[in-house]
């Protein structure tokens, strides 16, 4: 996939000059660079039943930190981005319980081929870069070798001012238990799916911001990195 390239806009701009009575039009002309809208892929249509059951599920769920070379598929990480903020109510309601449902988390993968916003709404990602960012992440996340070694790294972000217009200054706290109830759903689904997924808390979130270019009121709550477990 490639970024759509800038377009040049051509204004012309007509101006009357009064001269001793007389007005010759002088044409102004000036380019203008767009902005280049941002690259959207659709994903997959999310599974409603697989393999496991919940509780299956839940007894099988492990910290992995080793994972082997082999890389995600499109649906697997279109099944990973429902499990964590998936719509499923036509009303907007998602996986993830939300408080009063002002859905302040903002999720981000990254893999070999690119980072990716995930837009639950049409559930659809939107093209941030096309560079491999783990290593960045790696630095970031203290070095710490899962980061770097599995094949994708979902993040998740919260812009805490969406529950803070309701909440106050109880929304941190909102916004972080949020953040859990994601975080687990993506854990789980990873276990469904056959995969390994670890949580991570410990990164210099400043260093994730720069690495992933973010918006400055994203603030990094979790990396996660999934993959196949190496035996």
């Amino acid at each position: 996939m490639r970024f759509v390239g800038y377009a040049v806009l051509t204004l012309t701009v007509a101006a009357s000059l009064n001269l001793g009575g007389c007005g010759p039009r002088v044409e102004q002309v000036r380019e203008v660079a767009a902005s280049p809208p941002p690259e959207e892929m659709a994903l997959p249509k999310p599974r409603l039943q697989g393999e496991l059951s919940l509780e299956e599920a839940l007894a099988r769920r492990r910290s992995v930190r080793s994972f082997t070379e082999e890389e995600l598929t499109l649906e697997e990480i279109s099944q990973l981005l429902w499990a964590a903020q998936g719509m499923t109510a036509a009303w907007g309601g998602r996986t993830a319980p939300s408080a009063g449902a002002l859905y302040p988390l903002e999720v981000y993968v990254a893999t070999a081929s690119g980072l990716y916003h995930y837009a639950p709404q049409g559930h659809k990602v939107i093209v941030e870069s096309q560079d491999d960012l783990r290593f960045k992440l790696w630095e970031a996340g203290l070095k710490q070798d899962a980061i770097r070694d599995a094949a994708a790294v979902f993040v998740i972000t919260a812009v805490y001012e969406r529950t803070a217009k309701k909440y106050g200054g109880r929304a941190e706290r909102y916004v972080k238990l949020e953040a859990g109830h994601a975080c687990q759903n993506i854990l789980l689904q990873a276990v469904a799916l056959h995969l390994g997924a670890v949580p991570i808390g410990a990164f210099y979130d400043d260093r994730v911001q720069a690495a992933l270019s973010l918006p400055p009121d994203h603030e990094p709550l979790y990396l996660i990195p999934v993959g196949h477990p190496r035996q």
